[in-house]
């Protein structure tokens, strides 16, 4: 028996591949020799110098996954949650989510956002980072970087721009977590299902689905399915500057987002407690819309 793991095929990708390995062979038994990491190149790691939005948006992460995993050339699919489309195909499921890492962004360049030099220069591909920066700092300007984590770090160092921000998760997962400075949420809130890692099997697969399932995280799982919840609702897509976190405590399910426009002009933000679930994600959803400006609500299902 060999059990298939599919994945990108970058560093980080490599590294969260194989904690899901790990995972799998500690709840069954299996040697690493019983599961193969299979990687698959993606579109959105072979073109690198346009904005994901541009050119397919979170589509570019998974379609060639999804093709292995339903032609049965892979067993699962192992994703950064945040990069996976907020409607997947009927005949794809979510099994498992391993235990979320860091949520928080980590500033490369500069000891804070406060910090950064007069009208200094953001490296980032991502839209919700490039609004909240520059809603705390207008003058602060934004270029694109794309690629893995060392390839946006050497970009830094050769002075394409004077500070970025990078995932604490993937920094940490690839050993790098002395690079740059943690943001706290207050400060900066995550993308939704940041810090996360998934896996996905086919639906129709019951003997993958409950090998996958044994590893899953439910708090986990819980929190990122009420953040992709509010994607959902708010019909965001990667044009769409858009920060969510959900923790619970005890019995209690907290979610705080934030909706933005593309400059960080304007922005509206909102918090709600209650009974974990897709349904009080959507409240706040609903929520921030009545409550969102124009120029903020034309960004999203409003």
């Amino acid at each position: 028996m060999t059990f298939r793991i599919g994945t990108r095929g970058s560093p980080l990708a490599l590294v969260q591949a194989g904690l899901v390995r790990d995972a799998l062979c500690a709840a069954h038994g299996w040697t690493h020799a019983q599961v193969e990491i299979v990687p698959i190149r993606t579109t959105g790691d072979r073109v690198q110098d346009r904005a994901l939005a541009e050119i397919g948006g979170k589509a570019l992460w998974t379609k060639e996954l999804d093709r292995a995993l339903l032609a049965r050339e892979i067993d699962c699919a192992v994703h950064s949650m945040k990069d996976v489309e907020t409607i997947r195909p009927e005949a794809i499921r979510i099994a498992a989510m391993l235990p979320r890492a860091d949520v928080r962004d980590r500033l490369v360049g500069a000891d804070s956002i406060a910090a950064l030099k007069p009208g200094a220069v953001l490296g980032t591909s991502s839209p919700r980072r490039s609004a909240q920066v520059r809603r705390l700092r207008p003058d602060v300007s934004t270029i694109l970087f794309r690629g893995n984590v060392a390839t946006r770090l050497a970009k830094l160092a050769a002075g394409e721009a004077d500070a970025t921000l990078l995932a604490a998760a993937g920094l940490e997962r690839l050993g790098r977590d002395d690079v740059g400075v943690a943001i706290d949420t207050a400060v900066l809130l995550p993308a939704p299902a940041q810090g996360a890692v998934g896996v996905e099997v086919r639906a129709d697969d019951d003997a993958a689905g409950m090998a996958v399932e044994a590893i899953g995280d439910g708090v986990t799982q819980t929190c990122v399915g009420a953040e992709r919840a509010l994607l959902a609702r708010l019909a965001a897509d990667c044009h769409s500057p858009v920060a969510a976190l959900a923790t619970i405590e005890g019995d209690v399910m907290h979610i705080v987002a934030e909706l933005l426009t593309e400059d960080g002009s304007a922005h509206v933000s909102g918090a709600i407690c209650g009974e974990p679930g897709a349904a009080l994600a959507e409240a706040l959803a609903r929520d921030l819309l009545a409550r969102a400006p124009d120029d903020v609500r034309r960004l999203f299902g409003g």
